[in-house]
């Protein structure tokens, strides 16, 4: 099984953003609201595969897309912890 990680925004425009030049890219994502346990100002999250973390890290900072980080889910499964930001 493929491991999800999840994108956390500050603001819905530039998560809105990030969604659309991740779609150009061609990356597998998937819209999901934000888990309670991450602290953001958006609601809206994009999930994505590990696989695809250096691309996506790659667009984010190429198009200076604001992030309030990047997580995946702790061993327990139960919550998250950052991994970038």
């Amino acid at each position: 099984m493929k491991e999800e990680l999840l994108i956390a925004f500050d603001s819905t425009q530039q998560a809105l953003r990030a969604e659309m030049l991740l779609e150009y890219a061609e990356i597998e994502i998937d819209i999901f609201p934000t888990p309670k346990e991450i602290t953001a100002g958006c609601a809206m999250s994009i999930q994505f595969f590990r696989e695809d973390l250096s691309g996506v890290k790659e667009i984010i900072t190429g198009q200076n897309v604001e992030i309030r980080g990047i997580f995946s889910k702790n061993e327990e499964g139960s919550g998250y912890i950052e991994i970038s930001a």
